[in-house]
């Protein structure tokens, strides 16, 4: 439970700093970016997966580089159900998600 804690206000901070680093990507506060870290969190773990299997073909034909576009359309997605939170464009979710995919690879690992 505490781990799960801990990777939530990571990400919520992640996202935080998202908004600082990309002029497209509004945050209202760090309580939305709370609520947002928990709203992608569960489209990730829920959404995400049936996209992915029903994306596989394209995503093996394009090498992997679809997973991209899948994860800036999961990031969208927590934007638009999350009041506060917005990103205004594809592209600016596009390399936001990149961002957010390093950023979580750097600080929310899975060791022990």
């Amino acid at each position: 439970m505490k781990k799960l804690l801990v990777n939530l206000l990571l990400s919520a901070a992640m996202l935080y700093v998202l908004s600082w680093i990309f002029p497209g990507v509004k945050l209202s506060g760090f309580g939305t970016s709370l609520i947002a870290a928990l709203v992608l969190g569960c489209i990730n773990a829920v959404i995400k997966p049936v996209i992915n299997l029903l994306a596989l073909p394209l995503t093996i034909v394009t090498l992997g580089l679809f997973s991209l576009v899948i994860n800036a359309m999961m990031l969208s997605l927590a934007s638009y159900l999350t009041p506060g939170f917005y990103i205004s464009g594809f592209m600016t979710a596009f390399f936001a998600s990149i961002v957010l995919s390093v950023l979580n690879l750097l600080f929310i690992s899975d060791r022990e």
